[in-house]
Order: structure tokens, then sequence, then C-alpha cells
């Protein structure tokens, strides 16, 4: 399954184009490289997702052949780790 449609349909990103984006941007990383969205995941590698000043790491546990329920959304990926980054220090311009 394409990296961009897995996280759309695990519910890890809202829509597909955003997903898309994500990846294109250099915020997904699959098993610590950086990854477009047409790359292929398979169970057991693992994905780390930046978002704004959050860090999330999960384990692709099911690629599913087509959508799932919202319910079993979160059966497709097991959390591995979740940071909160700090925002960057703002210089002062005085």
């Amino acid at each position: 399954m394409r990296l961009d449609k897995y996280l759309k349909v695990s519910r890890l990103v809202k829509r597909r184009t955003v997903a898309a984006e994500l990846c294109q941007g250099g915020h997904v990383k699959l098993n610590g490289q950086t990854a477009k969205p047409a790359a292929e995941v398979k169970p057991g590698q693992t994905l780390e997702l930046r978002f704004g000043n959050r860090l999330l790491t999960v384990k692709i546990a099911q690629t599913p052949e087509k959508a799932v329920p919202a319910q079993l959304a979160d059966t497709l990926y097991e959390v591995v780790q979740e940071i909160q980054l700090q925002p960057a220090p703002r210089e002062n311009p005085l």
C-alpha cells in the first residue's frame, strides 16, 4: 500500500493530499529514511511523523486492502513514541 494512502486509511492524517504534502515536505520517515508519498509500506516497518511541534513514531501492524471503519483504524498501527517538541525560541528584535 502507498504511504500516503496508508496515512489516510489509518486516520493518522485527515486527507490523502495532506499526507502527500507531509511526505514531500520531509516530515515523514519510513524506517529512518525520508519517504515519498508512493513509498510502499508493509507490516513491521516504523513510521515517524512530524506535525508542527509533535513527533509521532508508530509501528505498522496491518496494511488493509481497502478502507476500514473508524473504530478499527487504530488497530492498523502501534504507537511507539509520542514526543512534544519545544518550539524554537524567538529572537528578540531589540
